[in-house]
This record gives C-alpha cells, sequence and structure tokens, in this order.
C-alpha cells in the first residue's frame, strides 16, 4: 500500500487518536516524540499499545519514536512494538548505523513476541542533523531492508544550527533546507523507497497547502506527512493521479505494445523514459487503490 498521507497523532491523546482515525490518512502515526511533555511519555506508550492492540487496521499504524540518544527508544520500542505496528518513524539519525541498531532492537522483539521476521518497517527522518545530511550517501552502502521510506524535515535541523526561521518571509525554503529536500528525494529514488515530504504547518490553509503538494509530487515526493485530519483530504487528492493523467499513462503503455522504441501520441513523441513514468503511474495507482 502506497503511503500518500501520513497522519501524525500524539499518543497521549485518546480525543486525538480517535479523530485522527477517522480522517482517512493512508498512515496513522502514534507519536511518542515531539508532541508528548516528558513527563507524559509513559501514559503515552500505554496509551499508544492499548490503541495498537484494539485496532483492526495496525497495517496502516506507524509509531514515532524517540531518538537513540533519548534514553526512551528502548522503553518506546518494549510497549508498542509487541502490539505489531506496521512500521516505526525513527527521527533524528546520525547515520545509517542508527537504522542498523534499531534493526537489531526490532529482530530482538519480533522474536520474542511471535512476531513475523521483518515485519516492522522503517521510516527514517533523514535530515534532522548535520551529521545525517552529510552522510546521507551512506544509506546506500549497505542493505536496510526494513527501510520502507525516507522523510525529511526543517525544524530540528534549524534548531540543531542555532539558526532562524527556516523559511523566507515569502514562505519559501532557505537554500540550507532546499537542499535538505532536494537531497532527501535523491536518496529516496536510490534507494527504492517512498519519499516523503515534510509538514506544512499553517493547517488552516488549504489553498496554500494544495500547491505545496503538487509541486512535491512534481519534484518525485510519493506522499506527505500531516499534522492535522483537516490536511488528510488535501494530501490525499494531490498525490493521487488525476483521471486524465491515467487515461495519458495507459494510452502511451498501449502504444508501446507494438514493439517501437519511441511512438507518437496526439502530435507529441514520447520514448522509453516515458513509458517507464507511465507504469509507475499506473503502479502508484494500483497501490493507492
Amino acid at each position: 500500500m502506497s503511503m500518500r498521507s501520513m497522519l501524525f497523532v500524539p499518543a497521549d491523546s485518546e480525543r486525538k487518536l480517535a479523530k485522527g482515525a477517522a480522517a482517512g490518512a493512508d498512515a496513522l502515526i502514534l507519536d511518542l516524540e515531539d508532541s508528548v511533555l516528558p513527563e507524559r511519555k509513559p501514559a503515552a506508550r500505554l496509551l499508544a499499545r492499548e490503541y495498537l492492540k484494539g485496532s483492526a487496521e495496525r497495517g496502516r499504524l506507524w509509531v514515532r519514536v524517540n531518538d537513540l540518544k533519548s534514553g526512551e527508544l528502548l522503553d518506546d520500542l518494549a510497549a508498542t512494538v509487541p502490539a505489531g505496528p506496521a512500521g516505526i518513524v525513527l527521527p533524528k539519525i546520525l547515520g545509517p548505523g542508527d537504522i542498523e541498531t534499531v534493526t537489531h532492537y526490532l529482530e530482538a522483539l519480533e522474536a520474542a513476541y511471535g512476531l513475523t521476521a521483518g515485519s516492522i518497517a522503517i521510516l527514517a527522518l533523514v535530515t534532522e542533523t548535520p551529521a545525517a545530511m552529510l552522510r546521507m550517501g551512506d544509506l546506500l552502502k549497505q542493505p536496510l531492508p526494513r527501510l520502507k521510506a525516507v522523510a525529511w524535515g526543517a525544524e530540528d535541523l534549524s534548531s540543531v544550527l542555532g539558526a532562524g526561521n527556516p523559511r523566507t518571509p515569502e514562505g519559501a525554503w532557505r537554500p540550507m533546507y532546499e537542499q535538505a529536500r532536494l537531497q532527501c528525494i535523491l536518496a529516496a529514488h536510490a534507494l527504492q523507497v517512498e519519499a516523503i515530504d515534510t509538514v506544512y504547518v499553517d493547517f488552516r490553509d488549504s489553498e496554500g497547502l494544495r500547491h505545496s503538494c503538487e509541486a512535491a509530487r512534481y519534484d518525485g515526493f510519493t506522499g506527505r506527512i500531516a499534522i492535522h485530519p483537516d490536511q488528510v483530504a488535501v494530501i490525499n487528492e494531490a498525490f493521487t493521479p488525476t483521471e486524465a493523467e491515467r487515461i495519458l499513462a495507459r494510452r502511451i503503455v498501449a502504444a508501446f505494445e507494438s514493439g517501437s522504441g519511441a511512438v507518437s501520441l496526439d502530435g507529441k513523441m514520447y520514448d522509453i523514459p516515458h513509458l517507464k513514468a507511465a507504469q509507475r503511474l499506473l503502479r502508484s495507482v494500483n497501490a493507492s487503490g
């Protein structure tokens, strides 16, 4: 299943968990990290575990754990992995070593609780530390079989750098964060995993979100993180190919069945890269149901 939309929900709020479940997101992220105060984390773990146990849709439930340096990660995993979430969102990585370490933890917990080996995936946030930015290419140097998606974020990186607002007064990303965004897209496609765009913080600005999502999909992102239920429908629509796009893709695929290396449709020439793009679009339609 594709993940056009991934909605963050604070795991310590039963009300928000219930509201989030009804939003129609492809994936729901039960957050144990930034949206939960330190003193609320034990309660959040208990609520997340009970929510996972009681859900018939665990295949779309993810858990954002705390990072390795926080001292909270093992408690997060021990509380939630036995309930079988679809995956773990791993923040603030420093490089592929962090993913490998969490992979070993997941292997041990899956074995201990009788879960299918390798069933819990990892989405890594790959731009939240300077080390991760500088080592992003290292993700390609070793197998990371649990890594199913990568995402990026600007606020944590800005905080680590002691910098100001990552956006200009006009709302555009400053050069540092545009680099992070582009590196995330390149890493995702090099790794052949999903590329998830960062949050759009003004959840009341539906039109701005729509334009931002359309640009993100155009650039190569396959989905986006939402921070409010009202954003989900806009994100889903923006990351779903239109009927016109689907029709054209089917026509391109059909035209190449003649065996030619280039074809003409409506006065335009299409070659093999266009065929591959059309096939990829149709696969994304099938994956999203």
